[in-house]
């Protein structure tokens, strides 16, 4: 019987890995690594930062080359993410059939956990059901961005008896939900914070959680979203990329 994990990581300090996941990487052959167009390199040195904390004995790494993400500029959102899961799938699941043999352990490294704002789940799903061989999958939970955001701020992310969301930025263009005080935000890529009226509102901000380039903003929404906003850009030009997290909330 053949095996894929998927490892959740943390957001982005190497000790922010649970024992169960130091477990895995240990137990891994093949290492599968997907490797983004635009990615620099940081973020791959983050993954070798993992790696070799955490590991001694040599690892068999697979690179797969991510399809182009179109949907950033697509007309239709949804029919531009199933074509390149659809593309996705297919090129994973050749490359576990080639690498993987039998008995093997292969894994993924998920960034924050693997059921959080990540495809790789549902996408390895699908793999391992088609498979012509069996293949058993496995899910280790990792420290999400959300959660390193409350823990660096020094805040719940809920209030006592009530709910918290968590959204994509895209669904916030209008502004908070109804009945809903509580909106930790991710994948914003246009600020959306800065464009929602600030009335009532506070913001708690953070990048690059977990690593020597953190940063961390907090105050009312109207006070602070200009500060966000230059720091915001400041950074990506001296990186070249950018992940923040934010939690909204009503006073």
């Amino acid at each position: 019987m053949r095996e894929l994990l998927l490892i959740g990581i943390g957001a982005g300090d190497p000790d922010w890995i649970t024992l169960q996941a130091v477990g895995a990487i240990q137990r891994l052959d093949v290492l599968f690594v997907v490797v983004k167009s635009d990615e620099l390199d940081d973020l791959v040195q983050a993954r070798r930062a993992v790696i070799a904390r955490h590991r001694s004995e040599p690892l068999r790494v697979v690179e797969l080359a991510d399809p182009p993400r179109p949907w950033r500029s697509a007309p239709d959102y949804d029919q531009a993410v199933a074509r390149w899961r659809a593309e996705r799938l297919a090129q994973w699941s050749d490359a576990v059939a080639a690498a993987l043999g039998e008995g093997e352990v292969g894994g993924f490294l998920v960034w924050g956990d693997p059921g959080l704002y990540e495809s790789t789940l549902a996408i390895c799903t699908e793999l391992v059901a088609s498979a012509p061989n069996p293949i058993t999958l496995d899910v280790i939970p990792g420290i999400s961005s959300a959660f390193a955001l409350a823990a660096r701020h020094r805040i719940p992310l809920n209030r006592q008896g009530r709910a918290v969301q968590l959204s994509p930025a895209r669904l916030l263009r209008t502004g908070m939900p109804d009945g809903i005080d509580d909106v930790v935000v991710m994948l914003d890529q246009h600020q959306v914070f800065a464009s929602i009226d600030p009335t009532g509102l506070e913001l708690y901000w953070g990048a690059y959680l977990g690593t020597p380039d953190e940063l961390l903003i907090a105050g009312p929404l109207a006070e602070v979203r200009d500060e966000v906003l230059r720091v915001r850009t400041e950074a990506i030009a001296r990186k070249g990329w950018m992940f923040d997290t934010y939690l909204l909330r009503r006073v």
